[in-house]
């Protein structure tokens, strides 16, 4: 009572009415007596005047909220061993007649010439720092270049190969992240015009974790303005399979990017789709972890129980390889668990249980042709394939969680009038979202949460008899509903349209069981080509 006293006795007059409290239930679907409305005034007054305090506290966008998600339902048990991971990385690779064609060979191809010293950090650094030179303008991909640090980080690679200390398969390797990460010393510009040159005096951890591995930071790349879609401060980011197409998004650059050979991997970021999206617009594999898998200390919050963070890269095996240098707990992201990662490159069909969304596969969308391939592939591989269906639940209510985290996120950046500044002021984009979420009531987001949880049982008992499972990468409803749930994803191209843009099909799983999924999309991989098709031109 100390609280709605210190309110009340504070209170400033909003010449808030019983009338605004009529039209306010109109927004809420709800509808009250006179009776109730002249007994309520007064607490609705006071629930104004805590607003006004709230907001005289300075909470920056890191401040994680004191509810977290957790992606584990009753009944779900971990794996508690780490078991040695087998690779099967490729041998004997040999250096290209044009040292340009390094450009587009995968991490575990470079990491064997870069281990054997038959090409240097250095030489493979200049290379890309050459073609963004060279292709940037077309594409739009960079907004921060570190050719400085690259330098020196490479320089310092091939010293320490050459001394016979070797840190792994990312040593040496130069790679581009999103910039809604922060590196110290650099800007950190989130895609917004209001953020070009925010300078946050940190690094992101799995940046830090990248440099442990030796890994060798190019550039800072394109986002849509603070995560949603392709167009930033600057310009489009476009895709180097069509320069007058978007690059889809929000990891826009860390796709474009991989995709024209800027670098040999990236890291992107996933709340709704934003690694699924551009990965397949620009014929590249994307891994979307597990949520509470990947630290996003250091990156700017979106949604705090649905932001994810993963790599970007050629092959699912080169996303494994990431995956394996930056998972884990890092003591300063509160959502993280601690499970073993455990990978065999090797997949033994006749004990994999392999789900398929079988309705999806039977529906009419864009690029079921090579869906039904991707399947028939499989079966050649001898998999043997169980129909799943998954749960018929009203996803599109629950996602407005996502919105109005993002708008919490950025309440502040709402009420200046800041938002003003973004390049894209329609229906369809933060601007208008962020606004439209503030009349969302916080009971009916916590109905949204307790319906998540039902959606993350029907999902848990949806998936129970599979070990892994393949749908359409957009069609199905298998997109929306593991972003909410957490699963764990693999995106890989699978084929090519009608206008010559890839298309691509998506391995997901268990919870935390990240390895089965980058095998079976490994395996596929291995007897198809389109991941190493190189965009004309480029």
């Amino acid at each position: 009572m100390g609280a709605v006293w210190l309110f009340s006795s504070q209170r400033s007059d909003d010449g808030i009415t019983t009338s605004d409290i009529a039209v306010a239930e109109k927004l809420a679907g709800l509808s009250f007596t006179q009776a109730h409305r002249d007994t309520m005034l007064e607490g609705v007054q006071d629930a104004v005047e805590g607003y006004r305090a709230l907001r005289e506290l300075e909470i920056s966008n890191e401040v994680w909220p004191s509810v977290q998600f957790n992606p584990l339902v009753s009944g779900i048990t971990l794996p508690e061993t780490q078991y040695p991971r087998e690779w099967d990385l490729p041998q004997d690779i040999v250096m290209p007649e044009n040292r340009d064609d390094l450009a587009f060979y995968t991490v575990a191809e470079l990491a064997y010439l870069i281990r054997t010293r038959a090409l240097t950090s250095v030489e493979l650094t200049q290379i890309f720092l050459d073609r963004i030179d060279r292709f940037d303008a077309q594409l739009n991909v960079i907004v921060t270049l570190t050719e400085e640090l690259a330098l020196e980080q490479a320089l310092r690679a091939d010293q320490e190969i050459a001394s016979g200390r070797y840190r792994g398969p990312l040593h040496g390797i130069p790679y581009l992240t999103k910039d809604l990460l922060a590196l110290s010393g650099y800007p950190t510009t989130w895609g917004a015009m209001p953020y070009r040159d925010q300078m946050i005096d940190e690094t992101a951890t799995v940046i830090a974790r990248l440099e442990q591995a030796g890994a060798v930071h190019l550039a800072k790349v394109s986002l849509g303005a603070l995560a949603w879609g392709d167009v930033w401060f600057k310009a489009r980011t476009n895709s180097p399979w069509n320069t007058e197409m978007g690059a889809s998004g929000s990891s826009a650059g860390s796709s474009a990017g991989v995709a024209a050979g800027f670098a040999a991997f990236a890291i992107g970021s996933e709340t709704y789709g934003s690694i699924v999206s551009p990965a397949t617009r620009n014929g590249v594999s994307g891994l979307r972890p597990t949520y509470g898998r990947v630290s996003r200390h250091g990156a700017m919050a979106l949604s705090w129980t649905m932001d994810k963070l993963g790599p970007i890269t050629r092959s699912a095996e080169d996303a494994g390889l990431v995956f394996e240098a930056i998972y884990g707990p890092d003591g300063l992201d509160p959502s993280l668990i601690d499970v073993p990662f455990n990978y065999r490159a090797d997949v033994d069909f006749s004990r994999l249980r392999i789900g398929y969304l079988e309705t999806a596969f039977d529906a009419e969308y864009p690029g079921r042709e090579h869906d039904q391939a991707t399947l028939e592939t499989l079966r050649e591989l001898g998999a043997r394939l169980v129909p799943i269906a998954m749960p018929d639940f009203p996803v599109g209510p629950v996602i407005q969680m996502l919105n109005v985290e993002a708008a919490a996120a950025f309440d502040e950046f709402t009420r200046s009038g800041e938002d003003a500044q973004l390049v894209r002021q329609v229906r369809n984009a933060w601007p208008n979202v962020f606004r439209t979420a503030r009349f969302v009531p916080a009971v009916e987001y916590l109905q949204a949460s307790r319906a998540r949880t039902l959606l993350q049982q029907e999902m848990a008992q949806a998936i129970r008899d599979v070990d892994v499972y393949i749908t359409p990468s957009f069609a199905g409803g298998n997109l929306p509903i593991t972003n909410l749930t957490g699963h764990p994803t693999v995106v890989v191209p699978n084929g090519f349209n009608a206008e010559g843009m890839p298309t691509s099909i998506t391995f997901s799983g268990h919870l935390f069981d990240e390895g089965s999924v980058l095998a079976l999309a490994r395996a596929y991989q291995q007897v198809t080509d389109f991941h190493k098709q190189r965009p004309p031109g480029f």
